[in-house]
């Protein structure tokens, strides 16, 4: 041993090999407790079971163990798993019962000696797993509409996988050319991958509580159709051991499941929908060209690229194939539109068609359920699917290489997706925390005008004054709060605002003129619709109004009014407020809510607050994984007396059986590597578990010494 002093530090080394813990035995062990404590140890040893020549010592527990801890330990390869594992082969093993660790080569051939009926197995206790000990009641969250009905969201889509291929010579006189990947990859769409050949998976999420409710597999782009099938029978035995109706789901959907014929499949399981349309023969619909010669009923700012769309609510239709009556289905169906950019190359989603880029979406949900602007909005938070395929890539990357085999690497990435569920079960027990709730606010499909329409509501000029708003009458005492009418604000007429006075322009807003409804007109004529309507600290509403920008490229006054030179890329705005000046109650609805004409409201309906409920899966998962990495663990080896005996150290007696080399049974094959009395014994000692989790996992929670 040698040593290095300095005045504050006293360094010593030493030649013996003492190896740390990884950080990530401590959720392991944690897991192994989890899966005991259910029971699924014993139940994947009797339901998953491989028939394999020269199996050896080893059964499907001892495997799925590894794979248990590859997926936990999030290491980048199988190779730095079983480098990192080594010293500590023996009390791993244990925690999972078993005795001896395979190595990498014999994991290998066991994935890729994995059949089918294996795999499905697998794949029935995994969702058994979400039925029987997911969340259940309040914690599984929801979207509640404005009826104040409960929907639950449920996310399917892909992710790929690329693979690449080095290139080789293909010569006559060279041997064929085999690649190790042909079995499990394909040529496909490879995205932003790089890569020659991809691998899909069908990915199943629960939005509100981010469970995962399946993976599918299979080569290339994969069979989307087959897999959304499975994905919903998948969700269809969700919502059934929950007691829900199959109505009570909305599927989110992009692009790829927008045919009309693969919704077509879908209506006799009754599950609602929302997806992106790509069948554009929709738009020569005659209840649709009907619709886009009408006032659109909003319009729609897209935040990051500032682009205005407008949204046109259709309605149902369900004569779409008159002549095929056992293919007909119902949907609702929006259209938006915006003005197409210069460049056409600039589309990567939608039709260009007389200057205008449409994009159709079907839903199931009605307008009293889901106005236009949610049913727009719900779409567009699909971006939080994204989010969670991401956090999988960082926390797990299910779509690692572990086998060569289609049936082997989908083996993997099942455990790897009940290690994920498994995470978020922990990790709601340790911190015991309920939903989150975020409001929606929910604007009517059609919005109407703020004050009385054009005429009578002349343009005051913008003046800075106080705001003289008279206070909200007091509430009257409630003894039922459905009783009590709501005071709404009502406004006073509109003042534009003046230009900047640094930067003043040929044009101000005093040039503008209200022109019929809730719109203004420039002085080339041009109309200007809300866009964005904001209440100020004062109690007044701000309202900002905008051009379409193909008017304002088109005007021979664009660059006097936007002062600008080159391209135009976007419309001319103008802002304005309008006081408070009284209060009144909120009309009620005297008669049930009715659909006419393009799915628009007949007349004023009563809309709840639009609530989304969800658990925080990602805070969850990584508290509790941050909390057992920062843990210490200590393994104790705990030596038995074993009584020599003459039966002891005798020789083996053999059997007949095993003299003739006879097929097993599927207990004698288990019991091969199980441990035993002489098998080592060890004391792990696991800190910083919470009482509640240590309840959960059936495990004693001892004071530190």
């Amino acid at each position: 041993m040698t040593s290095i002093t300095a005045p504050t530090i006293e360094i010593e080394t030493c030649p013996a090999d003492v190896p740390t813990l990884p950080p990530w035995f401590a959720e392991v062990v944690v897991l192994a407790g989890h899966f005991i404590h259910q029971g699924y140890l014993a139940a994947i040893s009797e339901q998953v079971r491989l028939a394999r020549g020269r199996a050896g010592t080893f059964e499907v527990l001892d495997f799925v163990g590894i794979l248990l801890g590859y997926a936990v330990s999030g290491e980048r390869t199988l190779e730095a798993f079983f480098d990192r594992l080594a010293p500590f082969a023996l009390p791993f093993m244990a925690l999972f019962g078993r005795h001896r660790l395979p190595v990498p080569s014999t994991l290998s051939r066991f994935l890729a000696a994995i059949d089918r009926p294996c795999l499905e197995a697998l794949r029935q206790l995994f969702l058994h797993d979400r039925l029987q000990h997911g969340f259940t009641g309040e914690q599984i969250g929801g979207f509640f509409d404005a009826q104040g009905r409960r929907l639950l969201i449920f996310d399917v889509d892909g992710t790929r996988q690329a693979a690449r291929q080095r290139a080789l010579a293909s010569t006559p006189n060279l041997p064929p050319v085999r690649r190790r990947l042909d079995a499990v990859c394909a040529p496909g769409y490879r995205g932003r991958k790089r890569g020659e050949v991809v691998r899909t998976r069908t990915t199943v999420l629960q939005a509100h509580t981010q469970e995962w409710l399946g993976t599918f597999s299979n080569p290339g782009n994969g069979e989307y159709a087959e897999e959304l099938l499975a994905a919903c029978q998948a969700i269809s035995a969700y919502l059934t051991c929950r007691g829900l109706n199959p109505a009570d789901a909305l599927l989110r959907l992009d692009g790829l499941y927008g045919s009309l014929a693969l919704l077509l499949r879908l209506v006799p399981l009754g599950l609602g929908f929302l997806v992106r349309g790509r069948d554009y023969r929709l738009l020569d619909h005659a209840l649709v060209q009907a619709r886009l010669r009408e006032p659109a009923d909003g319009s729609v700012t897209h935040l990051e690229s500032q682009v205005q769309r407008e949204l046109f609510d259709v309605g149902f239709i369900s004569d779409w194939q008159p002549e095929h009556p056992e293919a007909a289905i119902s949907f609702r169906l929006l259209v938006t539109r915006r003005v197409a950019p210069a460049d056409p190359k600039q589309i990567t989603v939608g039709l260009l068609r007389d200057g205008w880029v449409y994009e159709l979406f079907l839903t199931s949900q009605p307008a009293r359920s889901l106005p236009a602007i949610t049913v727009l909005e719900l779409y567009q938070h699909r971006g939080s699917f994204e989010q969670v395929l991401s956090d999988e890539d960082e926390e797990q990357d299910l779509d690692r290489w572990c086998s060569r085999t289609p049936n082997g690497q989908e083996f993997a990435q099942i455990l790897g997706q009940w290690v994920w569920n498994t995470r978020l079960t922990l990790g709601s027990v340790s911190s015991a925390e309920g939903l989150r709730w975020t409001t929606w606010e929910a604007e009517p499909s059609a919005p109407a005008p703020l004050s009385s329409p054009g005429a009578e509501a002349p343009v005051a000029p913008a003046v800075e004054e106080a705001s003289t708003a008279p206070p909200p009458p007091a509430a009257a005492p409630a003894t039922d709060s459905a009783d009590v009418p709501e005071q709404v604000p009502t406004y006073g007429p509109l003042r534009l605002s003046h230009d900047w006075v640094k930067a003043p322009r040929p044009f101000s807003a005093q040039a503008f003129t209200l022109g019929e409804g809730d719109s203004l007109i420039c002085p080339a004529g041009k109309v200007l619709r809300p866009c964005e309507r904001r209440e100020q600290a004062n109690g007044a509403l701000r309202v900002l109004y905008a051009a379409k920008v193909g008017d304002c490229r088109t005007c021979a006054q664009v660059e006097a009014c936007l002062g600008e030179h080159g391209a135009v890329k976007r419309g001319r705005r103008v802002s304005g407020t309008r006081q408070v000046v009284g209060w009144q109650e909120r009309p009620r609805a005297s008669e049930p809510f009715q659909e006419e004409g393009g799915g628009r409201a007949a007349g004023i309906k009563e809309v709840r607050v639009l609530q989304w409920g969800d658990g925080g899966g990602r805070r969850v998962r990584r508290d509790l994984i941050a909390s057992l990495r920062r843990q210490q663990v200590t393994i104790t080896r705990e030596e038995r007396q074993f009584e020599c005996s003459l039966a002891k150290a005798s020789a083996h007696v053999w059997t007949r059986a095993e003299r003739a080399h006879r097929r097993q049974s599927w207990a004698c094959r288990l019991a091969r590597n199980a441990a035993t009395s002489e098998t080592p014994s060890f004391r792990v000692t696991v800190c910083g578990v919470v009482p509640a989790l240590a309840a959960h996992l059936g495990l004693p929670s001892t004071p530190v010494p």
